[in-house]
């Protein structure tokens, strides 16, 4: 099966090739002989009910940057006229990127696009998440003093990062009787417009956080990743190391619970973080992992997500 595949991302030049789970996808498709093209999200266009993108034909080879692609010639298509979208720009989850969601939502599924750009859109990571809370810690979103003050004094030390924050940016523990809690508070109530996720600190952090990738709902690999000393921020661009892991029962549990409802609204690809067995982020927008899980002795989630891809490519042609 020979596809033509578009990459919604952000500018190819600039990724890190080593640990870019997109350049990875990239890469699988073209072992697999599918075409690719490639286009910024700024380059979208709606005109007349066609949604068109200013691309560039795509080669990619695994080799350190600035090799690692090569672009051809810009021209603008339409997007109706490829098989797939894979819709892998980086958050910030903002009113531009919602507006990515609802443009591509006019090709959809006549254009595969993963994931679903409506899911993605009614499933921002830390809101989702919430429709599970069987298997999270103790979690409240809110801009209310009062609220955190009181959820506080019920669990003690908390964690408190932006609704819509990314990357590890802007997460603090904040202990039971911390004197900076005022000034965060007033720091946060400035820069942050949105709501703040506060959970209740889960010391085993200090042991990893995992990064748990699922591919059409189903388990495809994982790798723990552990803070560096003196930080309680385990993201690989905060510093954190990846390592080798297995999944515990309970792990196994928030899979075989999540993946139905993750297939059923077409997230294909899916990074779901657990920390001492509570389940904290359902990522959508841009997972990332699983180069850190192929190097780690892991498997290749990014052939067990192009196998995913192409039979709902499949089945959506036999509809």
């Amino acid at each position: 099966m020979s596809l033509v595949v578009a990459v919604q991302m952000d500018p190819i030049a600039h990724i890190n090739v080593a640990g870019d789970s997109t350049f990875a996808m990239l890469l699988e498709a073209a072992r697999r002989g599918h075409t690719l093209l490639y286009y910024t999200p700024d380059s979208l266009s709606l005109r007349d009910s066609r949604v068109t993108a200013l691309a560039r034909p795509l080669e990619v080879r695994d080799v350190a940057a600035p090799g690692h692609a090569a672009v051809g010639a810009p021209s603008r298509i339409d997007l109706a006229t490829v098989d797939i979208v894979l819709l892998r720009q980086d958050p910030p989850f903002d009113l531009g990127y919602i507006t990515t969601t609802h443009l591509l939502e006019r090709i959809h599924p006549d254009t595969l696009v993963i994931n679903d750009p409506a899911a993605v859109r009614n499933a921002p990571e830390k809101v989702f998440v919430t429709a599970f809370p069987h298997l999270m810690p103790p979690t409240l979103i809110t801009r209310d003093k009062d609220e955190i003050n009181d959820f506080r004094r019920e669990h003690g030390a908390i964690v408190m990062k932006p609704l819509y924050g990314h990357g590890g940016a802007s997460v603090f523990q904040v202990n039971e009787a911390d004197g900076n809690f005022g000034s965060l508070f007033d720091l946060f109530s400035v820069t942050f417009r949105e709501p703040w996720v506060v959970q209740k600190f889960l010391p085993q952090v200090k042991l990893g956080d995992k990064r748990i990738i699922l591919a059409d709902g189903v388990f495809a690999g994982a790798v723990n990743r552990v803070p560096a000393e003196n930080d309680i921020r385990s993201n690989m661009v905060r510093g954190g190391a990846a390592e080798a892991t297995d999944l515990t029962e309970r792990e196994r549990e928030i899979c075989e619970t999540i993946g139905p409802h993750l297939r059923e609204r077409g997230l294909v690809f899916v990074g779901i973080d657990v920390i001492d067995g509570y389940l904290t982020e359902i990522n959508v927008t841009s997972p990332t992992g699983i180069r850190a899980i192929k190097r780690n002795g892991g498997p290749d989630v990014a052939a067990i997500l192009w196998d995913a891809i192409e039979q709902r490519f499949s089945a959506s042609r036999s509809v």
